[in-house]
């Protein structure tokens, strides 16, 4: 079986070396790649490969926005982030939009191939280090219900958050305006006791007490 491969990669030499790594190993194939994530969400969907390698730190419409809008067109499409940061937060959000793997660029091109694999074969590929980082940021945020204290209002703008939607499309989807949505925001982030949309999501996440989560993604 071939695996085919589509990469998303700003940096020509990050870009082409991936693509002869991909091409000179037996039993993959680079589909395509791309510059930008405005052409591979143009691109993409007419041509969907088995895995998406996505650089997170894309100019204009960044790696993280590519992904969820990709998931809206190809909701089984499986996307591993490629980037240089580890930061808890930008490796939530990432995954909240729907990537199932989070690799980091200075350990490439060791085990790429194998992550490869592993997202094709249903896997979520991360190294140990990155994994210990997701772990410790759920670990950080105190087990409580204020989710419950939400207003029915509040509970759909945050589920909105969680499926990586911005402000501005929160609010043409509940034709609330743009000023109220962000306040919406504001009260749920005083109630949830958080400052960032990433804790937000994730204390939404949590299991309630009842056992049951509002939302699983991961």
């Amino acid at each position: 079986m071939t695996i085919t491969v589509s990469i998303v990669e700003d940096a020509a030499g990050v870009r082409e070396g991936l693509v002869r790594l991909l091409e000179s190993t037996p039993s993959f194939r680079c589909l395509a790649a791309y510059p930008s994530g405005e052409t591979a969400l143009a691109q993409i969907p007419a041509n969907p490969p088995d895995v998406v390698l996505m650089d997170i730190d894309l100019p204009g419409m960044n790696g993280v926005e590519c992904v969820r809008k990709l998931k809206v067109l190809l909701p089984s499409i499986r996307v591993v982030m490629l980037t240089v940061y580890e930061d808890p937060e930008q490796i939530f959000d990432a995954l909240s939009a729907g990537a199932i793997g989070y690799l980091l660029k200075k350990r490439l091109p060791e085990g790429l191939l194998e992550a490869v694999r592993d997202a094709c074969s249903g896997g979520a590929p991360m190294s140990s280090q990155i994994a210990r980082k997701v772990v410790q940021f759920f670990e950080k945020i105190p087990p409580a219900n204020e989710v419950d204290s939400l207003s029915t209002r509040e509970l759909e703008v945050l589920d909105l958050l969680a499926k990586g939607f911005l402000v501005k499309e929160i609010a043409d989807r509940t034709g609330l305006g743009y000023g109220t949505v962000r306040t919406y925001i504001r009260r749920i982030y005083e109630k949830l006791q958080v400052h960032s949309r990433s804790q937000a999501v994730a204390k939404y996440l949590q299991p309630r007490t009842s056992g049951n989560s509002h939302l699983s993604i991961l």
